[in-house]
């Protein structure tokens, strides 16, 4: 019994820490939420032509290694564009873009649990920004003054393209997805819509499988997660490069 409330306390906190955090195309909040291990991979990537959502998003086609400073510690992490193309490339476009310099992880949660840490609120890095709005922002697309979104994107074990726009549930998929939440897991945060993922991106502290199917897993950190553990709130990313892969990058994506 004792066991069962914890763990519906800890849903609660969970819940709360990823349907909580930013502007959607809704106008709802913006959300969110392995060891630390390279990224699992297919033979060949997916293809996102199956979801009009994805027409002229960034892609990344096959995988990249993005470098995040923070405190003056490396946190190394494999972006996974082979099982999560348009979230990969979303994430790479906006590193390459110098969005997340100096942003600040505006939500850390360690209690009842080690859960997540989240940032990415182009908002946070306006330091007068009120701390308390923080987790309302999204990036901002210079090209159309309007804020870019991508699509729910998840891919089932066994499948050949991911399921866009709707959570497993949803779509009545009992399979696991190819990308865990496992503790280092990198993800989309977004708001209750699917589609209203942005720039706010977590880390998971701990394997948080609950989460499995109903958010983006698109990556895992494979070195520094000795630093993620010590993030606090408040904390900035000093600064977020591309450190390889980034030729598969493709700003340029029709489909």
């Amino acid at each position: 019994m004792l066991r069962t409330l914890r763990q519906w306390l800890v849903l609660m906190v969970v819940t709360s820490a990823i349907v909580l955090g930013g502007c959607s195309p809704q106008g709802g909040a913006q959300s969110s939420a392995a060891s630390p291990s390279p990224t699992q991979t297919a033979s060949t990537p997916v293809t996102p032509a199956s979801s009009p959502q994805t027409v002229g998003l960034p892609r990344l086609n096959g995988t990249a290694t993005v470098a995040l400073v923070v405190k003056g510690s490396t946190i190394t992490a494999e972006i996974d564009g082979t099982n999560a193309p348009v979230t990969a490339g979303n994430f790479v476009d906006l590193v390459q873009r110098g969005v997340y310099n100096g942003l600040v992880f505006h939500r850390v949660v360690r209690e009842p649990q080690p859960f997540v840490v989240q940032g990415g609120d182009p908002q946070s890095k306006n330091p007068n920004f009120p701390p308390e709005q923080l987790g309302t922002g999204s990036f901002i697309d210079p090209a159309t003054s309007q804020p870019r979104y991508v699509p729910l994107e998840i891919l089932p074990v066994g499948a050949k393209a991911p399921v866009y726009s709707k959570t497993f549930a949803e779509a009545g998929i009992t399979a696991k997805p190819k990308l865990t939440h496992k503790r280092g897991a990198l993800a989309m945060a977004r708001s209750q819509p699917p589609d209203s993922a942005s720039s706010q991106f977590y880390i998971t502290l701990a394997d948080i499988n609950f989460l499995d199917g109903n958010y983006a897993v698109f990556g895992y950190v494979t070195q520094g997660m000795e630093t993620v553990d010590k993030i606090q709130q408040g904390d900035r990313i000093e600064s977020a490069k591309v450190v390889k892969g980034l030729e598969n990058l493709k700003t340029d994506a029709k489909s």
